[in-house]
């Protein structure tokens, strides 16, 4: 049981790690252009950022394989082209906890962005700095709070992401069973005491995410 424990812990780790990352990347860069910028299917871009948010886990992993499977939408021409397929790989995993957990971070830190005072990135502007410099000097160390909350909430989504890991990485023992998947398992099997112990160990651990998170949002407000 312990070396089970250890692989679904350190997977779920390095997945959440990955798709952090991933996230911190893409959510900063499109959470700062949705709260200071206007343009046409701005709605549009807002609305597909947090949909997975609302769509079950289930649909949102049905979307995916439509696009990265073997015969999706881009899954084909990669396949094509190096032979390679994403699908029941740990990679996979990845790109489920990154679509999952991204609207966390680009809602979190819109928010952090937008409460920044304007007369400070005026002054910016005014002092001859361009608009990147302005946003890597001003707008994103007053934001950093909001930020670094986003990434402690995108973390914790990540590592606890399911149904969408289930859909496209599936639950491979030893190479794809990150820690809920091995929950489920454990659950589905009747192994109660393997279960238990996962799950307590989860909840403590998101509650310590969730306490760590709102540190941030206090600080910041």
């Amino acid at each position: 049981m312990e070396s089970t424990l250890l692989f679904s812990l350190r997977l779920s780790v390095q997945v959440a790690l990955a798709a952090t990352f991933l996230i911190v990347m893409v959510g900063v860069t499109a959470a700062y252009l949705l709260a200071s910028k206007n343009f046409k299917g701005k709605e549009f871009i807002d609305i597909l950022f947090t949909l997975p948010l609302v769509l079950p886990p289930t649909v949102t992993g049905y979307y995916l394989i439509i696009l990265f499977g073997r015969n999706g939408l881009i899954g084909r021409f990669v396949y094509d082209w190096t032979g390679w397929g994403i699908m029941f790989t740990w990679y996979a995993a990845v790109l489920a906890s990154f679509v999952v957990a991204l609207p966390l971070m680009i809602r979190t830190t819109r928010a952090a962005i937008e409460s920044v005072d304007k007369s400070l990135i005026n002054a910016s502007l005014t002092l001859g700095h361009s608009e990147f410099e302005t946003a890597l000097r001003v707008v994103l160390p007053l934001a950093k709070k909001g930020i670094l909350a986003g990434t402690v909430l995108s973390f914790a989504r990540a590592m606890g992401e399911f149904g969408a890991t289930l859909m496209v990485a599936g639950n491979i023992p030893g190479k794809t069973n990150t820690m809920p998947l091995a929950i489920y398992t454990s659950a589905s099997s009747g192994d109660w005491s393997k279960a238990n112990v996962m799950v307590i160990f989860f909840s403590l651990l998101s509650g310590l995410f969730l306490y760590i998170a709102n540190q941030f949002t206090k600080r910041t407000i």
